[in-house]
């Protein structure tokens, strides 16, 4: 199988905007901020007669006594992709995305969140996590019917003492999950049984946790929950609620503790997990799950709303360098497969941390503003996300590698887990990331644009999109066009209802020094790199903003002082060629192998007197997969390698990176490099030759 992609950019079931809404028609009736007094199932047929809230919203801030966030993410509806971007979340609809259901049992008709016997822990939570924002950013009726069976039975689902979901358990932590699905579908429809419902439940768990407290996933994932409790704060001022956040807290793993004297620094495998339960660690296993830590990430910054600890608030960039200095790769993301495996690009990253990763970072630049965190989430979201899907999202891995230079039936390289960890399918080895992949694209575009605490608009990663909100009273809309990261240029149209004066913020990455910024073409000052420009103006209808980031190809370095070559957000791989061979059909979908059909040991000939490294981009058309369809990628680099003879696989697992720099004398070839994620057979992590050894015998230079 050589076309990975099978499925055509058919159009889906989109219906357009409508300027008024159900929401501004309840806040006339003052039914939004006094959805408690309302029974959970007052409203028969109420989700039919919603329509997206954006015109009439705004983001919602923290009450006191919260601390401020830097920056409020705006309600879901209030962005809508375009460009490329919405062609990506329609690829997803019609893949994996807008299907699961029809397919995997998990979550079809029998599902325990559907009132049926199958499966009820945190599986339909996780694909409605996905689906829901999925459903409203496209504004699909179609998928908005599939999520809402599922939100219907979950709100008449709550018993009188407050408890809602399958009867079959009482876990906390599928109910959290299940907590930040019913906030975007509230922000997305105004729904007034939400907050009732929710209110209730907390008021349930606050009385139960005594009794009965976090344990086991619940209690290392308290902090999502938290989110989820003072979002409801936010909206009814019930004290109570900061009391529940408090006692989340105080039973939840200390995961800032577990990081200021950090000693998870080798590879966890199961024999040193067995050890540590054997000297009576019983949760060791737990503190060093990948996802587990990718949600973990932002404890800091979520509990300093309630402590307004200056080092709560710093926690999140310290956790992140730990991780990076230990088990960083190249993709933006820590090894993880599935517990903290080391620095080697051999290694893997289970594709649900990629996700909740990517949620840690957009949750924690809202609350700090720190540009970093803007820089990370698009590395993963252009990288990581994209790289262990195939390009029609029919299948995925659980697990993806830097080096990845086979997707076969093998027990190495993983740390804890089994043999089908990096297969293409419906569920390789563990089926958790087949329902949680699908909120990666979608919460990433929700995420684009958010509001500033001094009233303006902060733009905080970059995708082609449409913003529609209140700001200071006024209907503001906001265009962005753009075909980033493929191309350096973004121009953005502000469009007041009538001149309005706000900061209009942009994130300029820690890797654009030099970036231009242009207002109605006239010049502004340089701006720094990894900070916010801010411009500061009366905006008129029309007022045009174009950013010129630099893409300059450099490099950065990894394990075994390896080089991996980036271009703007994006990393370069070498693509292996693929042969994928069918291992077995998966009802819509199928389980794939990935064997290689060239050679890949190549080490990178760089000259750092040389512009660019001496490496050369070209530039190509932006097809219907940006991130796919190796031969047309939007943009390569061609650069000099070396064959390295000495660099080999072991059971379908490239050994480790031999250390730079590296002595050989076969012959100067050129290679091209492409995006991360089109390279599903890839070498981002090589070898450097030594510049002693430029102008050997069979150097072509």
């Amino acid at each position: 199988m050589t076309n990975r992609s099978r499925c055509s950019m058919e159009p889906g079931n989109e219906q357009g905007r409508s300027g008024s809404s159900r929401r501004g028609f309840l806040r006339q009736l003052g039914l939004v901020g006094l959805g408690a007094a309302l029974p959970s199932r007052s409203l028969p047929g109420f989700a039919e007669e919603m329509a997206p809230a954006a015109l009439t919203t705004s983001a919602v801030r923290n009450r006191a006594p919260l601390a401020r966030n830097a920056f409020y993410p705006l309600p879901l509806g209030a962005i809508t992709p375009s460009g490329w971007l919405r062609n990506q979340l329609r690829i997803q609809a019609n893949g994996l995305g807008g299907h699961l259901d029809e397919t995997w049992p998990d979550v079809g008709p029998n599902s325990g969140w559907l009132g049926g016997s199958g499966e009820s822990w945190e599986r339909g939570p996780y694909f409605l996590d996905g689906l829901v924002p999925l459903a409203y950013l496209l504004d699909d009726s179609g998928l908005k019917a599939k999520a809402q069976k599922y939100i219907e039975w979950t709100l008449s689902s709550q018993t009188a003492d407050g408890m809602f979901g399958p009867r079959s358990n009482d876990d906390w932590w599928p109910r959290m999950v299940m907590l930040k699905v019913l906030t975007q579908y509230q922000e997305a429809t105004a729904d007034p049984r939400v907050i009732p419902l929710m209110q209730s439940y907390f008021n349930y768990q606050r009385k139960e946790l005594s009794a009965r407290p976090l344990s086991s996933w619940g209690k290392f994932r308290w902090q999502d929950e938290v989110l989820s409790v003072l979002w409801l704060y936010n909206r009814t001022g019930d004290a109570s609620l900061l009391e529940l956040a408090r006692l989340l807290h105080a039973q939840g793993h200390d995961w800032i503790a577990q990081f200021a004297d950090f000693q998870l620094r080798e590879p966890v495998t199961a024999e040193r997990i067995k050890a540590a339960e054997t000297a009576g660690l019983k949760e060791f296993a737990l503190s060093a799950h990948g996802v587990n830590i990718g949600q973990a990430i932002k404890a800091g910054p979520v509990w300093s709303l309630l402590s307004g600890s200056k080092a709560d608030r710093a926690a999140v960039l310290q956790m992140i360098a730990e991780l990076d200095k230990f088990h960083g790769l190249p993709n933006g993301m820590f090894s993880c497969d599935e517990h903290l495996a080391g620095p080697n690009p051999s290694q893997g990253s289970e594709l649900c941390t990629v996700v909740e990763y990517m949620f840690t970072l957009e949750q924690s630049l809202a609350i700090l503003g720190a540009p970093a965190l803007g820089d990370r989430l698009e590395r993963l979201a252009f990288n990581a996300l994209p790289g262990a899907m195939t390009d029609d999202m029919w299948a995925h891995q659980y697990n993806q590698e830097p080096n990845q230079v086979e997707c076969s039936l093998h027990h190495k390289p993983w740390t804890t887990d089994g043999p089908e960890s990096n297969l293409f399918g419906l569920e390789p080895n563990f089926g958790c990331c087949t329902a949680n992949f699908h909120q990666g694209w979608p919460k990433f575009a929700a995420s684009l644009f958010m509001l500033s605490d001094d009233d303006g608009i902060a733009a905080v990663a970059y995708a082609p999109c449409e913003v529609n909100t209140l700001l200071r009273g006024r209907h503001v809309r906001v265009l962005e066009e753009t075909s980033y990261p493929f191309r350096g240029t973004v121009e953005i149209t502000v469009h007041p209802e009538s001149p309005l004066e706000f900061p209009l913020l942009l994130r300029i990455p820690s890797w654009a020094d030099g970036t231009s910024i242009r207002v109605n073409r006239q010049m502004q000052p340089p701006p720094a790199a990894q900070s916010f420009a801010r411009i500061e103006r009366t905006w008129k209808p029309g007022d045009r903003v174009e950013i010129e980031f630099p893409l300059a190809v450099r490099s950065s370095r990894w394990f075994h002082d390896s080089v991996a070559i980036e271009r703007g957000p994006l990393v370069f791989s070498y693509g292996i060629g693929e042969d994928w061979l069918k291992l077995r059909d998966r009802g819509m979908t199928a389980d794939w192998q990935v064997y290689p059909t060239t050679q890949w040991n190549y080490a990178l000939v760089l000259d750092p007197e040389l512009p660019s490294l001496g490496i050369t981009a070209q530039e190509r058309e932006i097809g219907n997969h940006p991130f796919g369809a190796a031969d047309k990628t939007p943009v390569q680099l061609l650069a000099r390698a070396r064959k390295l003879p000495v660099w080999r696989a072991q059971d379908g697992v490239a050994d480790p990176v031999p250390q730079s720099p590296v002595s050989i004398d076969t012959p100067d070839e050129t290679i091209s490099l492409i995006p991360y994620a089109a390279a599903k057979l890839r070498i981002t992590a090589f070898p450097q030759l030594g510049k002693a050894d430029h102008a050997k015998p069979g150097s072509s230079s």
